[in-house]
Order: C-alpha cells, then sequence, then structure tokens
C-alpha cells in the first residue's frame, strides 16, 4: 500500500492495526543520537515538533505511548510530560525486562505492541513485539531484525512517520487532532 511516506507492505499495516502501545527509546529514535554538553554539565537534546504532534495525535486516537530509555535525563521527562507520554521509564540499560513487566501492568500481549529503536539495546524489544520498527539511520543489526524501516531518521521526524502509520492502519489518521509542540 502506498502512504504519505512510500510503499508499506499490507502485512505491516495489519501488525500496526493491532498496536494499543507504541514503546519509543528515546536518543536516536525522538532526537538524532546526539548529546550538547555545556562547560557547566548542562546537557542539551534536539527534539522535533513534527514527532510531538504524531505522539499528542496518537495517544488522541487511544494508544498509549510510553519510552524506554537507558538514559536519565530531566530534559527527556519534560519533553515527555509535555507529550502526555503516561510511561517514562528512564535508566533502563536491559530494555526487555522493562517492557515485559510494562506489557503485564497495562495486561497487554507482547503482540498489542509496537517498539522503535536505533541500536542493540533495542533489538531484544523491536524482535519480541507485534510490530519491531528501526529508524532509517539505526544500527545494521537493528536494521536487520525489524519488521518495518522507517523511511525518516531518528530525530527528524521518524516517530511521526510511525505514529502516522498506526493511525493509517487503524483508520484514525483522517481525524488526527494534537499540537506542534
Amino acid at each position: 500500500m502506498n502512504t504519505l511516506y512510500g510503499q508499506v507492505k499490507k502485512q505491516i499495516l495489519d501488525k500496526a492495526a493491532q498496536v494499543k502501545l507504541l514503546v519509543c527509546d528515546v536518543d536516536g529514535v525522538f532526537s538524532d543520537g546526539r548529546i550538547y554538553l555545556g562547560n557547566d554539565g548542562e546537557e542539551l537534546k534536539a527534539f522535533h515538533t513534527k514527532d510531538g504532534f504524531g505522539i499528542k495525535a496518537l495517544g488522541a486516537s487511544g494508544v498509549d505511548i510510553a519510552i524506554i530509555t537507558g538514559r536519565r535525563s530531566n530534559i527527556v521527562t519534560q519533553r515527555m510530560q509535555a507529550l502526555n507520554v503516561r510511561h517514562i521509564i528512564q535508566g533502563e540499560e536491559d530494555k526487555f525486562p522493562a517492557l515485559t513487566a510494562l506489557a503485564e501492568q497495562q495486561e497487554l500481549n507482547l503482540d498489542e505492541i509496537a517498539y522503535i529503536g536505533d541500536d542493540i539495546p533495542d533489538l531484544a524489544c523491536i524482535s519480541n513485539v507485534g510490530l519491531g520498527i528501526a529508524v532509517l539511520d539505526a544500527h545494521p543489526s537493528v536494521l536487520n531484525g525489524a519488521d518495518y524501516i522507517t523511511f525518516t531518521r531518528g530525530g527528524f521526524g521518524a516517530v511521526r512517520e510511525v505514529c502516522d502509520l498506526i493511525m493509517l492502519s487503524q483508520g484514525t489518521l483522517a481525524g488526527a487532532k494534537g499540537a506542534s509542540v
């Protein structure tokens, strides 16, 4: 099927139609993976407003959102709270146990979850959910393990692309509502 981003196989849309929870890595997915450090230890990251709109719209459509990241950052907490992300899990270098605990807590099967990541710590999650997604510029082993590879690089609207894909497959994209934040 032709989407706004390119050709997508029907089996990917079928998997996306089952998604009740989107779980995202942060660095390399919501951001381009670079971390800026100031002289006084200040940490800066860039987030794309397209991703912000996508998350808000996907949440408004009824799909729950979570992040699981290996780092801890107040910037991430602030950004995710601004996007109304309900599940903010930080400091988890071994992400799969955190994912399975979240699935159990939310009473979801892994096949009802989509996970988007970019590097080896994300691979177990990508390989074990219903829809495993790698950003375009992910590590080669992650690209090889993913069901779907975004047409967009991490930090430049890849999360929005995934949100659009899920909403398209669930028939909610035309009514997408949110704000570019």
